[in-house]
């Protein structure tokens, strides 16, 4: 499917012969590249160099990668409107906090309750290990914050629905942003986890109900954490 690459600029030989793979429909939406070793060796060239090639790739909105699971294509189009999003927040056209509060309370209840229904035991391992991680990583910022961004993230394609999947991803920066100011809360990690825990627990049992409740208190923490006049009062 690759050819050796033998000139300069190696990653962006890559970087193409990848593209056109996308675009004859060789590699489609959801398909999951090679580890970094295993395309190291079919394209003759160094990890640096496939690290290099799979950066300029994310950048282009091409592949996601999520840690813990590898790095997959995408449809082009989340990274479109991740970056209108965060567009509109930078240059004041949306209430970042509020808005984003809100679209997350009309879409991650309905999420976790279809997760808890159609989840597979892959994405539930996933669920797991992200949970295990924002545990040994509550003094680790930014561990703890892309283990979080796992577990919503694992959610969504447990709902098995790409267009739920590309809605959350499009916000994923967002998220990000809004997850570093709420660990720096007093207590804010071990609150999250609580919810964390309790949204799993619910999604072990397949219960779509408690799943979707367990979510919502999640988001009334979140919300609350993320108010100007929190000030720790609760203790983890």
């Amino acid at each position: 499917m690759y050819k050796l690459v033998k000139t300069s600029r190696l990653y962006e030989q890559i970087v193409q012969q990848i593209e056109e793979s996308i675009l004859k429909g060789d590699l489609k939406p959801g398909d999951q590249l090679p580890a970094e070793r295993e395309l190291a060796l079919r394209f003759g060239v160094s990890r640096t160099a496939v690290r290099e090639a799979v950066k300029a790739l994310r950048e282009k909105g091409l592949v996601e990668a999520y840690s813990g699971r590898g790095t997959f294509i995408t449809d082009g189009t989340s990274q479109a409107v991740r970056q209108s999003l965060d567009l509109m927040v930078r240059i004041g056209q949306a209430d970042g906090a509020g808005h984003l509060a809100e679209v997350r309370a009309i879409l991650e209840p309905e999420i976790a309750a279809l997760a808890a229904v159609r989840i597979q035991d892959s994405e539930l391992t996933s669920l797991r290990d992200a949970v295990a991680l924002m545990d040994r990583s509550q003094n680790d910022p930014d561990a703890y914050i892309e283990a979080d961004l796992d577990f919503h993230l694992a959610l969504a394609e447990a709902a098995a629905n790409p267009l739920i999947l590309s809605l959350i991803d499009s916000i994923v920066g967002l998220l990000r942003e809004q997850r570093m100011k709420i660990f720096k809360v007093p207590g804010g990690p071990g609150r999250g986890q609580f919810h964390h825990k309790q949204i799993l627990a619910a999604i072990e049992r397949h219960d779509a109900e408690t799943a979707r409740d367990a979510m919502r208190a999640h988001l009334d923490q979140v919300r609350e954490d993320s108010s100007p006049r929190r000030g720790g009062k609760h203790a983890q």
